[in-house]
This record gives structure tokens, sequence and C-alpha cells, in this order.
């Protein structure tokens, strides 16, 4: 639904319109790995990724999935008063394993009542039609959402930060899950990456408009320890974004989304000790308010920009 009194579509509003209540998403490690990280594309995965800065549960990986789906209701309940789940595949590339693993790792949903849907975190590149068989048996029972690592639609940038796939992988992959019409795609941009130019990020933003893509994630690129791009950014081949930066690029962003785009998330998180750099992603609720202000500041809001 298109919300044009807000500043832009917060997921929190899409899920209390989906469902008639308070939704948690639960983030769970079901120990995949990645064939950027494995030698099958590199060994030396993203310049950016080193996924114990992303997710809890990566630091914690004697938890087993059905642990960590239960810690995390029971945390959902008490802190958040919420009603119902999705569990989020995060950790890594969750497609990236035989069906019949995929499937075993997948059904333990299926042991908890309040669960209404399912994230599966994954590469545009590790997604094909047997899978999406797999995934979309879960439609009928939840709501399922596939989260493709996107980043940006520029494949010099997508080379640069050694992805590992193209541009072209994710179009396809997205128009083949969007034909079959029973699973939502939230994309994942990274705004901040090293070389982009501002008109750049912005045709990120235009593309993603065009495809009408049901959800999106925005990240700032930040600097975790144990990466290349500490190297790059010790090396000062990298500079990081003030906060000032980013709050004007994300704003604008949002200004030529789709309006019913769902803005699943608009900053990022990463624990003090592994963090290097900008140490403002550790003030999450500034970042996020920053936002708001200088949309208000603007008069505008998402899809202000939008031309169909």
């Amino acid at each position: 639904m298109e919300n044009i009194h807000k500043p832009y579509y917060k997921f929190s509003d899409y899920l209390k319109e989906r469902f008639g209540c308070r939704v948690h998403k639960v983030s769970v490690d079901a120990g995949f790995s990645c064939p950027n990280r494995d030698g099958t594309k590199s060994k030396d995965g993203c310049i950016f990724c080193d996924n114990k800065g992303f997710s809890f549960n990566v630091r914690m990986p004697e938890q087993t999935i059905r642990h960590q789906i239960k810690k995390g209701i029971e945390a959902g309940l008490n802190k958040f008063k919420a009603e119902k789940f999705i569990v989020y595949f995060q950790s890594y590339t969750n497609t990236y394993a035989p069906v019949n693993e995929l499937k075993e790792k997948y059904d333990i949903v299926k042991s908890f009542y309040n669960i209404a849907g399912i994230a599966i975190g994954t590469r545009p590149d590790c997604v094909n039609n047997e899978v999406m068989d797999l995934i979309e048996s879960y439609a009928s029972d939840f709501e399922v959402w596939l989260e493709l690592g996107l980043q940006s639609i520029h494949d010099k940038t997508l080379q640069l930060i050694n992805r590992g796939h193209s541009y072209s992988d994710f179009l396809e992959t997205y128009q083949m899950v969007k034909n079959r019409g029973k699973v939502k795609v939230c994309a994942h941009v990274i705004i901040g990456l090293p070389g982009e130019t501002k008109d750049e990020i912005m045709g990120t933003a235009r593309t993603l408009a065009n495809l009408k893509v049901d959800g999106v994630k925005i990240h700032p690129l930040h600097v975790i320890k144990g990466t290349k791009l500490e190297q790059l950014f010790w090396d000062k081949q990298y500079k990081p974004m003030s906060i000032n930066e980013y709050v004007d690029l994300a704003t604008e962003f949002l200004e030529h989304l789709w309006p019913q785009t769902v803005i699943q998330r608009i900053s990022a998180d990463c624990p003090k000790e592994y963090l290097v750099a900008p140490l403002w992603l550790l003030e999450k609720n500034i970042v996020l308010q920053k936002i708001e202000d200088k949309i208000a500041e603007k008069e505008s809001f998402q899809g202000k920009l939008y031309k169909e």
C-alpha cells in the first residue's frame, strides 16, 4: 500500500497492514557457506564481508537453528511484544546447498505455531528453478521473501568489490521469481561503494523503481575488521561517508523508488568490537531520525521523483 503521509513505507507498517499485529523478524545462521568464499568463485569474498559484523548468530555458531528460532521468539515476545514472527535465514548464502539439505533446514520453521513468514537471504547467482520449487512450496502456509544481494546495478562496481556476479544475474533471477508470482523479492543495496558517483547510486534506485521491487534494504558501506575494505581504509584508498553525506544520499534514493516498495532497512548494525569506521553507524536511531528530518526539511517523501 502506498503511504503518502509518511516519509517512507516502513517494513513495520507493511507488516501491521499485512498481519494486523506486531511482527518481529528472527535472524538465524543455518550454517551455509558462500561460493564467493569457498573457492567456487573466489576465496576472498566481497571486500566488505565478514558476517560476524552482520549477524549475531554467526558469533554463536554452536546454536542449532531450532534453538536460535526459539530464543529469537522469546526475545520478540518479551522485548517487542510481538505476536507473530518471520524467520530470516540470514548468514552467507542460504540457497547454496543441495535441495534436500535446504528443505531439512527450512522445514524447522514448521514446528513453531506463531511463525507467519520466511525470509531467505542469498545471492542472485545461487537461485535456480529447482530451488524456487522448494521455496515456493512454503508460500501456502507462510509469507515468503527472497532477499537478493544486489548492492549495485553497475558491473564495474560489482567487479571492484569482488561480488562474483553481474547485474544481469540479478535481473535474470528477479524476473524468474516474479514470473512465478508466489514469492516477494527484497533487493539489498549499499550506498557509498568505492568509486560510485551520486548519479550511479541514483541509477540503482531508478532501476529498482522501474522493476517495482517488493522490498529494499539500504545499507551504508562500513568497514569491518579483517576485511579487504579495512586494508583499503588504512591505506587511505577508501574514505567512509560522513553521516550527513549518507543521509542526503539515502533520502534522495528514497525519492526515486517506487512508492509501494517496502523499505525493510535504511541503516545498518555492527557490533562496536567489529566496526572500524564510520563510528556514526553505532548511533542507528540518530541516523534514522536524521533521514526523517531531512525528508521533512525537503517536504519530500518516498517516490517523489518516481516516474512510471
